[in-house]
């Protein structure tokens, strides 16, 4: 009467079950994935691409002194390489729950440590700095970076309990952020030095850290950067050179007077893609450190508006996901890569309008740079991952919010009903 059910059925019963629930995850996979977040970067990828292809031409050309197209077009295909690598690997980063990270966390720390410490004897040396290896076409520094936020959010999140003690708070985060401080100072790389420090400050203080230690590492952070200004000739040099075009802009570097000339050319709507003069007459690196001052004199003013816009979007997006991350590793994960991602892009353009000393940062997605464009891709596929999980079963977890703004401190006029006596009321 009733139809026999063998393993044959079963078996095909159970395959249409794993298809449906293979199909359901990766539905609430896509829904989860922060649209705008990932429009914005597309566009900074494209616009990117579009800008070094402007910016870097003339300059491969002029060095390769062939017409092999390769070599014309070699920094812009070296970087169209890196971010096909950095898009095949994304997804692993997405995809892999971020809390399964913690068995590799500290390895991959030694291991950036040990390619810092190799750069030192074999590293490829450029305008009297080594930092690279394998032809000078990876930079170790940009992954330690990287690296840097993940294990101190890791580090943080183990420690939480102990953070207000300064001996196994403060003291222990200071010697992990000087270890790899040490070695990029020796290349020397300034900028790549003062980012460490200041995201991993920035995440003790998102953790819980006490005011007192947060002072204490800033004023460490001071004395770091006064050291490496008495010490080292560049820095030393960098700083005076600031002043002096703080107070006249004629005795500015002369990468800053070039990048304001190229400001001044492209006026408000700039000279067209392309057309840049300033790039083809002795703007140095005009393909990396000073890629903004080439929007400016392409889009003009409202070019480096609407770019500076798209950052703005990556730091909203990027915080609104620490905010409602499923723990407290999740937010410090996102919180650090958003700020780290946006900071580099600030100091960036910062720079080149000499508004502080020049550092050489890249501007994130738009700078030649293999490297940094793999760890910026990697950065944003960290914080799509935190997002994706939003909606995962919650911890108790501070409001992150509430430690960089407390608006009721500020209102005045606002403050808890209390109950009031009627009119008349007399206590018997």
């Amino acid at each position: 009467m009733f139809p026999k059910m063998g393993y044959g059925f079963v078996k095909e019963n159970q395959s249409n079950s794993s298809s449906e629930m293979r199909q359901f995850l990766q539905r609430r996979i896509y829904l989860r994935l922060d649209l705008p977040l990932i429009l914005v970067c597309v566009a900074l990828l494209l616009f990117g691409l579009m800008m070094l292809y402007s910016a870097s031409a003339e300059l491969s050309f002029y060095f390769s002194g062939t017409r092999d197209l390769f070599a014309i077009y070699g920094i812009f295909l070296r970087q169209v390489l890196a971010l096909v690598i950095a898009l095949i690997a994304a997804p692993l980063v997405v995809l892999i729950d971020y809390r399964s990270w913690k068995p590799f966390v500290f390895p991959a720390a030694i291991v950036v440590i040990l390619m810092l410490f190799l750069v030192l004897f074999i590293g490829e040396s450029r305008f009297g700095a080594r930092r690279g290896l394998f032809g000078g076409s990876y930079q170790p520094a940009e992954l330690a970076k990287f690296v840097t936020v993940v294990y101190v959010a890791f580090w943080l999140e183990s420690k939480k309990e102990m953070l207000k003690e300064i001996t196994l708070g403060l003291i222990p985060l200071i010697l992990i952020l000087g270890i790899m401080s040490a070695f990029i100072l020796l290349q020397p790389d300034y900028s790549a030095v003062l980012t460490i420090i200041v995201i991993g400050g920035m995440l003790f203080f998102l953790a819980g850290g006490d005011w007192k230690q947060i002072l204490l590492l800033v004023l460490g952070v001071f004395l770091l950067g006064m050291l490496i200004v008495l010490v080292t000739d560049t820095g030393r040099t960098r700083v005076m050179n600031w002043m002096q075009g703080i107070a006249d802009p004629t005795l500015a570097p002369y990468q800053v007077q070039r990048a304001l000339e190229a400001f001044y050319k492209g006026g408000l709507f700039g000279v067209g893609l392309g057309n840049s003069v300033t790039k083809s007459t002795g703007l140095p690196t005009p393909q990396s450190d000073s890629i903004f001052a080439i929007v400016g004199e392409e889009f003009g003013l409202i070019g480096t508006t609407f770019l500076l816009g798209l950052y703005l979007i990556i730091l909203w997006r990027g915080l609104a996901i620490s905010q409602r991350a499923p723990d407290h590793l999740g937010a410090l994960l996102s919180a650090g890569m958003t700020s780290w991602i946006v900071m580099e892009a600030l100091i960036n353009m910062a720079q080149i309008v000499n508004l502080i000393p020049f550092t050489g940062n890249a501007l994130p997605f738009i700078s030649a740079g293999g490297s940094n464009l793999v760890v910026s891709i990697f950065a944003i596929a960290t914080i799509l991952n935190v997002g994706i999980r939003s909606e995962d079963t919650k911890e108790p977890k501070d409001d992150l919010f509430s430690k960089m703004v407390d608006l009721r401190r500020w209102d005045r006029r606002r403050r808890i009903s209390r109950p009031r006596r009627t009119p008349g009321f007399r206590e018997g």
